[in-house]
């Protein structure tokens, strides 16, 4: 694997010469089943090899010696005296860069190493007082995964706060709830504090049922009265749509990929999660139909495929999509090659929105959906089938639309010969 990389063979032997020849010859095998690029191996294993002599010089003689000498190697490494670099104190990425390909080969080599994980917190706050609370919502409410780690995007910074003021959730009172939501919520919108408030309704009711609170709390906790109804739509004009496409260059692999993700998102309505779900046995090219399954419902909806859509989904096949067994359809397009997010995917429209100069508030993949909506309702569609078309699960989900039906309400609002005036 080594030459691969290296073509001069006396590097290749220097590299396999060191005590770490083969934990670095694993770690590149690894980082090329990931798609990453030649030249970032050719920074990455200078680093690993003077890693190892430091070490070496510290008295390491196992990998299950390295570890203590990381933080002693990245200080010595980030502070000695490098003419290209410039003047002042190390910034703070050179750390990373350093500390990086050091732990990632240690994962490798040195089992039960972790390293830092750049922050990243417990997906299940909590997890350690309150054990059963995610597996209830799982097992007990039924709650699907994406509704699970909504939950715990509130509870997170709850546990925190409590953790700050050094209160125990056997001791938790009406007043540090209050302050939890006064203090820590003014960041979000209304709508933002009405759900932050319901996950604390929920955990404060199973915490009661369990016994550990004396009382339930779940009835001192006030949401702000947010108004399904009180805003419209923010659609975008179908010249902007022209406009934001024309933004896309489809001469690039990414440019490929998100001109097919922005079609669908405009041409069917979908949601950033459906098109990021979305497989190469989702596409019926023998009948041209679209198979969206999974979708928040519950259900499934089959479309037609429209050629514009087909088309701009083949160029990505034929020259875009890594070469992989993953049956999703859309990939990141640098290593390591794993399917896209759903948030990488209204991050993606996000961009062009504004790539575009497209002012909408909080532009992303949503904007698409509801410009989508809102062709159909200028096109006449009554609600109903415009809820079946872009899957939503009640008719009342659809009401909102009624309000961006500028003609039909004009119509209403005018008596008896007034358009005449």
């Amino acid at each position: 694997m080594l030459e691969r990389y290296f073509v001069r063979p006396r590097t290749v032997d220097r590299i396999r010469a060191s005590w770490l020849g083969p934990a670095i010859e694993q770690y590149v095998t690894w980082l090329a089943a990931r798609g990453e690029a030649p030249r970032n191996l050719g920074h990455r294993v200078p680093i690993l090899m003077h890693f190892g002599t430091f070490a070496a010089g510290k008295g390491a003689t196992r990998y299950e010696d390295l570890p203590p000498h990381v933080d002693a190697f990245v200080e010595a490494w980030i502070t000695r005296v490098d003419h290209r670099r410039a003047p002042g104190p190390p910034r703070p990425r050179l750390t990373r860069e350093i500390r990086g390909p050091i732990e990632q080969m240690l994962r490798l080599v040195v089992p039960g190493f972790v390293g830092h994980t750049r922050g990243r917190c417990p997906r299940e706050p909590f997890s350690d007082r309150v054990p059963g609370f995610f597996s209830y919502l799982r097992d007990e409410r039924g709650l699907r995964d994406e509704t699970i780690a909504h939950y715990g995007h509130h509870l997170r910074p709850f546990e925190a706060y409590l953790r700050g003021l050094g209160v125990e959730l056997s001791a938790l009172s009406a007043v540090a709830v209050t302050g939890f939501i006064t203090d820590r919520s003014r960041h979000l919108q209304r709508t933002g504090v009405r759900d932050r408030c319901g996950v604390l309704r929920v955990f404060l009711r199973y915490l009661h049922r369990q016994g550990m609170l004396s009382r339930d709390l779940s009835g001192t906790v006030d949401a702000p009265p947010a108004y399904r109804l009180a805003t419209i739509p923010r659609a975008i004009t179908w010249d902007e749509v022209r406009q934001l496409l024309d933004a896309v260059d489809r001469r690039t692999v990414v440019g490929r990929r998100d001109y097919a993700m922005l079609l669908l998102l405009i041409t069917y309505g979908l949601r950033a999660r459906e098109v990021a779900a979305l497989t190469v046995d989702d596409v019926d090219w023998r009948h041209d139909r679209l198979r969206v399954s999974e979708r928040k419902a519950g259900h499934s909806t089959t479309y037609p495929l429209s050629p514009l859509v087909g088309q701009a989904i083949l160029a990505y096949l034929e020259a875009g999509r890594p070469t992989t067994s993953a049956r999703q359809v859309f990939f990141r397009v640098v290593a390591p090659f794993e399917p896209i997010t759903h948030s990488a995917v209204s991050c993606r429209a996000g961009h062009y929105l504004r790539e575009a100069g497209i002012v909408v508030p909080r532009p992303g993949s949503h904007t698409l959906r509801h410009t989508c909506v809102q062709r159909l309702v200028d096109a006449g569609w009554p609600l109903k089938p415009i809820g079946d078309y872009v899957g939503h699960r009640s008719p009342s989900s659809t009401e909102i639309y009624s309000k961006v039906a500028v003609e039909a309400l004009r119509d209403v609002a005018c008596g008896d010969k007034e358009e005449v005036v």
